[in-house]
């Protein structure tokens, strides 16, 4: 059968993807390939569950856009499809006063990126929001919130089934060709035909890129997040969402506390570099992976700008103690013996030739493909925007 649009990956920017092009084009054949046996199993169901305000961004970037659009965009499909969600707001806390510039450049993007009712808290006022909470001065951020993403997945899988769309489950793509007639899918098992093709593999960007575009100017660097969880009766410590300042060394939000919608609260996580790209435990590996990180060239010179940091890092995920005094810095009160083990998630993180950490959503189109070839965070609060992009691109 030859189909309209084929969309590879079962996460929540190809399944937008999916459900915004069948929308559009409701007699059109779509199809969703992916290698798993359901949707969601990597990034887009090992992530913390925040909605993200856009405060971060570079004004104008892709992230910036799509965060703020997504933002709107995924309240309003929560709201309408009964999928739990609660704005509760989160704290951006400076530990000391050398933190406090950092702060004011956060708090002059969120103005840029047009959010509101962003307060400056003293130390007294951002304790009544969170009374175990350290540091001498927050942002008030009130346009975050926390959603259960997954169900968000399972909700766009079965509105697109719902309008006619096809997915195949266990279909590992390992080929793309381009004819006069269309392009050829072919999978480990089978093969199939579209007149258009959108790839939206997370983890495994680079590699379908690759398919299609021999010269492909980066790699796909896995970093894993590590968390661990309040024990229950310590829940109380956190009420909402508290992050740090992120330290402008290292590309991450640094270690922070999140009220989950199950009710639990996380904290973590650190960014360590994975020997696996879908490798949730330290003792994963898989050698072609490792090998192909490490013979990059932009990956030692990385390495150089960031090497202390990532040790650190690596530290911290072997040691409960460390990981322990990064959270202290937030909340002294936190001991080991408050933290059980948590989850864990794997970031999908593009690098250039030249060691450049690509910071922006990146598409490549190509004819009748288009390769979302760099979709970190914050994806899954963006997912909806960037799927409808994606879909008017293509045509």
């Amino acid at each position: 059968m030859k189909y309209d649009a084929i969309i590879v990956g079962g996460g929540l920017v190809g399944l937008s993807t999916a459900y915004h092009y069948q929308l559009k084009n409701p007699q059109a054949k779509v199809l969703v390939l992916e290698k798993e046996t359901t949707v969601a199993q990597h990034q887009s169901g090992h992530n913390s569950g925040v909605i993200h305000s856009g405060i971060y961004y570079k004004p104008g970037s892709l992230k910036a856009k799509n965060c703020i659009e997504g933002y709107t965009s995924i309240i309003e499909f929560a709201e309408k499809y009964g999928i739990q969600y609660d704005l509760c707001g989160k704290i951006i806390v400076a530990t000391n006063e050398k933190e406090l510039p950092l702060l004011d450049t956060i708090y002059n993007r969120g103005l840029e990126n047009g959010l509101q009712n962003l307060q400056y808290l003293s130390r007294e006022a951002f304790r009544e929001i969170e009374p175990y909470c350290e540091g001498v001065r927050a942002i008030k951020v009130p346009q975050t919130g926390i959603i259960d993403y997954p169900a968000v997945a399972e909700k766009l899988k079965n509105l697109f089934l719902e309008m006619g769309g096809n997915i195949f489950f266990n279909e590992e793509v390992i080929k793309i060709i381009e004819h006069s007639e269309g392009i050829i899918i072919q999978t480990k098992n089978a093969e199939f035909k579209a007149l258009k093709v959108i790839s939206c593999a997370g983890l495994y960007a680079d590699k379908l890129s690759k398919l299609t575009n021999p010269e492909n100017d980066f790699i796909i660097v896995p970093f894993r997040g590590e968390y661990f969880k309040l024990k229950q009766e310590k829940k109380n410590l956190v009420k909402n969402l508290i992050y740090p300042v992120p330290d402008p060394n290292f590309p991450f939000l640094g270690v922070h506390f999140t009220r989950m919608i199950d009710g639990n609260v996380e904290a973590g996580p650190n960014a360590v570099l994975a020997f696996k790209r879908e490798g949730y435990q330290f003792s994963d590996f898989n050698f072609s992976e490792t090998l192909e990180t490490f013979t990059y060239p932009g990956f030692w010179k990385i390495a150089a700008k960031y090497g202390k940091t990532g040790l650190g890092e690596i530290y911290r995920s072997l040691s409960k103690k460390a990981f322990t005094k990064a959270l202290q810095k937030l909340m002294p009160e936190i001991q080991e013996d408050d933290l059980v083990p948590g989850g864990a998630g794997v970031r999908a993180q593009a690098l250039s030739k030249n060691g450049q950490l690509i910071d922006d959503f990146d598409l490549l189109k190509k004819g009748n493909i288009i390769h979302v070839r760099n979709a970190p965070s914050p994806a899954a609060t963006s997912c909806l925007s960037i799927g409808k992009k994606v879909s008017e691109l293509i045509d």
